[in-house]
């Protein structure tokens, strides 16, 4: 039986995704058979892109969860029911994917397994064997079929491996991962608003269209009081569920993102604070990296082994929320008021939130407009000038952008998200202090150096003259700038 053409109530809701959307409809119109192995974060909008990429085609879509196995396959057969005119007997998972590249023998078809390592026994084994039979289904069936087949999960881990050289599945399947919307894509969801709130708002939800749509609306505190702050609301658990949903032992994860919500550290003093040893934080770790929840920052250039380098919480939702919800939620439940806790804790440091991420967007402005002069882009920290270490004045210097390009450092720059024009102490440290800590610690600097400033309230009348009179300073607009990302395509 001809398989029904799937509708989607909310097609004409969907935004972005052009890119992802473009990769998919080249794959269904061509005759490559190799499935599709899509995945990413939760919230980060698979389920949205695979129904609008669905959306008037003949398409199953079938979405695993924690059922039993059996209960699992027996829900995918009163599903498949209708496709095949008769029930299929579904005694394992590799019969399922029998079952789909036989319905595809006599016409295109479009078939979806969500949430696919929810299928999988769990054990390192138990995947492999299960993943064998899969592969030998792939050979024996697949060139017979017009089947195309979505795999999609948010076990980004898992998904990844099925990848890998050892996996059976290797060389098999089409990657397609789905990362957080970068800014400009992210401004679709934030249309009405001005570019300070608008990128507020993209450095607490992050790229995530889901928390971006909920925190869309004119009133910052009044969006964060009663969608995040709120116990009723619709975020105020979210991280706790994500990861209860997807990790064993989210105690041990709570306390090492407790840590690194109120800023970056490193192994030695996570391991201290969360009285683990280094071989388990750095498991913890691993596992929060492979989610893309956390990621190790080095300084530019530094070696992957560097011990310089620092833990981030890479996830701005994640940072919100164990910085400012998280410790909190006992007292909001017991009767503090959400718009207290916004006026108490919030807004005096939202600026200090929204930081890294500002800092981020600046180093990709600085790659997107200077590219012919920097290859490489990124943030350094390290020692400050011995003669001020050992006079204790100072102790380590950090450049929020540097880029190298040809081997030399042909751009520095300093990023500040505040309420104050950006002054010349800061111009000051940039070149007495900081671009000399950079010299000493062997980089050599171009000599037409270019000093990049980039300040949301814009500069003093003093740092404009110095600009004036010198023209290897840029002082960037930055809300101009941000306001431009919404027209980028």
């Amino acid at each position: 039986m001809p398989a029904e053409v799937f509708h989607w109530a909310l097609t004409d809701s969907f935004l972005d995704r052009r890119a992802e959307l473009s990769i998919l409809e080249e794959w269904w119109s061509s005759d490559d058979r190799m499935p599709v192995n899509l995945f990413g974060r939760r919230r980060v909008g698979k389920s949205w892109l695979f129904r609008r990429f669905a959306d008037g085609k003949p398409a199953v879509l079938l979405v695993a969860n924690r059922l039993p196995a059996g209960s699992q396959l027996g829900k995918f057969a009163e599903q498949l029911e209708p496709l095949l005119g008769v029930l299929p007997d579904l005694p394992d998972v590799a019969s399922l994917f029998r079952v789909l590249f036989r319905a595809g023998r006599n016409g295109r078809l479009l078939a979806v397994i969500d949430e696919f390592p929810w299928l999988l026994p769990g054990s390192a084994g138990g995947n492999e064997e299960v993943l064998s039979t899969i592969q030998a289904v792939f050979e024996e069936e697949r060139d017979d079929s017009q089947l195309k087949l979505l795999l999609c999960g948010s076990l980004v881990g898992q998904m990844e491996a099925l990848q890998a050289e050892r996996s059976p599945l290797h060389g098999r399947l089409r990657p397609l991962p789905l990362r957080p919307l970068p800014y400009h894509q992210a401004t679709e969801f934030l249309a009405g608003l001005d570019p300070v709130r608008s990128f507020e708002r993209y450095a607490i939800a992050g790229g995530m269209p889901r928390y971006l749509a909920d925190l869309a609306g004119p009133d910052l505190k009044r969006e964060l009081c009663s969608k995040v702050l709120d116990r009723n609301g619709a975020l105020w658990d979210e991280a706790r569920t994500i990861l209860e949903q997807e990790l064993r032992e989210p105690k041990v994860y709570f306390a090492i993102l407790s840590q690194l919500a109120s800023g970056d550290r490193g192994l030695g003093e996570i391991t201290d604070r969360a009285r683990l040893t280094g071989a388990q934080s750095s498991k913890y770790l691993s596992v929060l990296e492979d989610m893309r929840i956390v990621r190790r920052r080095r300084p530019l250039l530094a070696p992957p082994e560097a011990r310089s380098g620092k833990w981030h919480l890479e996830d701005p939702f994640f940072r919100f929320w164990f910085r400012f919800v998280f410790p909190y939620q006992e007292d909001l439940e017991s009767g503090l008021r959400a718009e207290d806790l916004f006026d108490g804790e919030v807004a005096p440091v939202l600026n200090d939130h929204v930081a890294p991420e500002f800092e981020s967007w600046c180093r990709s402005w600085v790659r997107s407009r200077l590219g012919e002069r920097v290859s490489t882009v990124g943030a350094w920290w390290g020692p400050a000038l011995d003669a001020l270490r050992r006079g204790k004045e100072r102790s380590s210097e950090e450049i929020d952008i540097v880029g190298v390009g040809r081997g030399r450092v042909t751009v520095v720059g300093e990023a500040k998200w505040q309420n104050k024009p950006l002054d010349l102490s800061v111009l000051r440290e940039l070149r007495e202090f900081k671009i000399p800590a950079l010299r000493q610690a062997g980089f050599t600097l171009a000599s037409d150096l270019t000093t990049v400033l980039m300040a949301r309230s814009g500069y003093t009348d003093q740092v404009r003259n110095a600009a004036e009179a010198d023209p290897g300073i840029i002082l960037v607009d930055v809300q101009a700038a941000l306001a431009s990302e919404s027209t980028r395509t």
